[in-house]
């Protein structure tokens, strides 16, 4: 934008993740004008992240409230790729080879059998194999490791190539598709961060920027992971308790005579600790991830806060890494990666229009974010969600992903905590 300018859309989404980009697709699929916000798309915990759509091997013990969504959006995975392919998004990495869990030592047996009882026991398919037949299909994997486990509906996407796929797909194969360019419509984005909330009255209209312009937009989806808690302008009393949650993760080039290390993504436990390791198509893998919520930012920090790469991580990496496949000692280290993932108190996203205490919820406002790990998996679900908010249709995860479930009882959610308009 030339100055302060006024940009109209049906739909306004703030964030250029996996999530405000599948959320955009889908409201562009569904007729609406979408303008995509956000100065450095793709940047963030979605350049980080592994893509392992994995709705059973990321059952946690205390999560099982999760389960049902994130089968739901596995389910939707399939149709949501092809649809995307469909529309010309060319070969973004969906692949549906099936995820190895294995243990290296007598207590990570029993922690992924007892695992396994829980996954059971909630309708999944998890199947012992020997380690002999688990090496007969992945020939790399250590002849130590204790057990393995089969885990067929596991499967991955490339996150760099899916957003790239999806802002092609959303610009419509225009001149210049794919180029974020300020003020244009319908699949672009504005280059410009967003600062606030736009309300008239009792609603919100529209998106304030950075650079002095403005978004003018029917519905507001607020989709910018641990930024949108800093939005000006959020309903009064509503709190977005959004922690960062900092992990490392690795790329290493796999030399010619080792390829493929592995053709399912492997996951283990290492003495304990999680561990994984996802092939891609173009001779790399992908190590992950470390979990640490202690790396506040301090005074001088050079570097963007969360992004900082802990050597003791990159360390435990490669240690267990090996400990499951030796020949990953062997590979080229390309890149170490930090970033830190929007988490809430209880790991559940925050998905869905902000409710108020007379039962109603605020007009022209949809929130998606806190998905903490499960962001690239649920992506089709939370743009399906969005679409039926938009349509005016009820979700049935609305209670218990409501945005002001940890607002109290009597926030008042049809004012602005700061006048904006």
């Amino acid at each position: 934008m030339n100055g302060p300018a006024v940009v109209h859309a049906d739909v306004a989404v703030i964030g250029g993740g996996v999530i405000g980009h599948s959320i955009a697709w889908e409201a562009r699929a569904s007729g609406r004008s979408v303008l995509l916000i956000d100065d450095q798309p793709g940047s963030g915990a979605s350049w980080a992240a592994a893509g392992m759509l994995a709705p059973v091997s990321e059952l946690h013990y205390q999560e099982e409230s999760l389960l049902e969504l994130m089968l739901e959006s596995s389910r939707l995975w399939p149709d949501f790729a092809a649809n995307l392919g469909r529309a010309g998004a060319g070969d973004f990495g969906y692949l549906t080879t099936p995820t190895l869990a294995v243990g290296a030592d007598a207590a990570d047996r029993r922690a992924l059998m007892d695992l396994r009882a829980v996954q059971e026991a909630n309708g999944l398919l998890v199947e012992p194999l020997t380690v002999r037949d688990a090496r007969a299909k992945e020939p790399l994997l250590s002849p130590a490791i204790s057990c393995a486990l089969d885990i067929p509906a596991d499967h991955q996407v490339d996150p760099r190539r899916l957003i790239p796929s999806l802002r092609t797909v959303l610009a419509g194969h225009q001149p210049g598709a794919g180029t974020f360019v300020d003020g244009a419509v319908n699949g672009f984005a504005v280059g410009s961060r967003a600062t606030g909330l736009l309300w008239e009255g009792d609603r919100v209209r529209g998106v304030e920027l950075a650079n002095g312009g403005t978004v003018r937009a029917g519905e507001t989806i607020v989709a910018n992971g641990l930024q949108a808690a800093a939005l000006e302008g959020l309903p009064a009393g509503v709190q977005l308790p959004l922690r960062p949650v900092y992990g490392d993760i690795l790329r290493l080039r796999v030399p010619q005579h080792l390829r493929p290390l592995v053709t399912s993504t492997v996951r283990g436990l290492v003495h304990g600790v999680p561990v994984y390791i996802v092939p891609r198509q173009d001779g790399t893998v992908v190590i992950g991830a470390t979990q640490r919520e202690d790396a506040l930012p301090e005074a001088g920090d050079t570097v963007a806060p969360g992004t900082a790469v802990s050597a003791g991580g990159v360390y435990q990496l490669l240690r267990d890494a090996q400990v499951l496949v030796p020949a990953v000692a062997e590979l080229e280290l390309i890149e170490c990666t930090a970033r830190a993932r929007p988490a809430t108190p209880d790991n559940a996203p925050l998905l869905g229009r902000v409710s108020v205490p007379d039962g109603g919820h605020v007009r022209g406002l949809i929130i998606a974010t806190g998905f903490y790990r499960h962001g690239v998996l649920l992506a089709p679900a939370a743009a399906a969600i969005c679409r039926n908010l938009l349509d005016g249709r009820i979700d049935p995860h609305r209670t218990a992903l409501d945005p002001a479930r940890f607002s109290g009882r009597h926030h008042e959610a049809l004012q602005p905590t700061k006048e904006t308009a």
